[in-house]
């Protein structure tokens, strides 16, 4: 007796494609690194996401900096900075006790483009590395650079944690001259 439905039809074993989805050990391999890569690439999405997140909280958007009065109209047709022509006045809102090291544009000591810093900018004096802190937070170091302000621009390694900074020297003897220091920040706003 035929167990088979009316409309059922056996396939023929000539058009049956058995090894149609088995791959060898180097398409394992390759498919196992391309979704590595995207998984990767997935993570430094969600990173940029949240730094962009974490500026916006810090500093607001355009219509808050506006209508917080640091940018005005003149004559309802040019757009001017309120700030002081002495330059913004910042004021302190928090004082943190950090490790202080340094770093210079070595690729040992950075990644492949060791002139540019995470943030998209060229290297300059006054850059900090920080892993906490969003880009373009200002700080200053008060009991070894006195009133000078940094700037946070760049990243370090996750193993240094959140409460260590690096500042940017132009050689790597500088930075290694300078050492490892334990001291506060002023954490500035305006």
């Amino acid at each position: 007796m035929n167990n088979y439905n009316k409309n059922q039809v056996d396939m023929p074993k000539s058009l049956k494609f058995p090894h149609i989805f088995s791959i060898s050990t180097e398409q394992e391999k390759s498919v196992f690194l391309l979704t590595l890569a995207i998984l990767i690439a997935g993570i430094m999405l969600l990173n940029l996401f949240s730094q962009k997140a974490q500026a916006n909280l810090a500093y607001g958007t355009w219509e808050e900096t506006f209508s917080k009065g640091k940018l005005t109209f003149l004559e309802n047709n040019t757009l001017v900075s309120m700030f002081s022509p002495a330059g913004p006045e910042f004021k302190v809102v928090r004082k943190i006790p950090v490790v202080i090291t340094a770093y210079s544009s070595t690729p040992f000591e950075t990644d492949s483009t060791p002139f540019i810093t995470a943030a998209g900018t060229n290297v300059r004096n006054g850059i900090v590395a920080n892993n906490y802190f969003p880009f373009g937070t200002k700080i200053k170091i008060p009991e070894l650079y006195g009133e000078k302000i940094f700037v946070v621009e760049d990243r370090m390694s996750w193993k240094k944690g959140n409460y260590q900074f690096d500042i940017w020297f132009p050689s790597h003897q500088e930075a290694k001259n300078f050492g490892a220091k334990r001291t506060y920040i002023e954490v500035l706003e305006g």
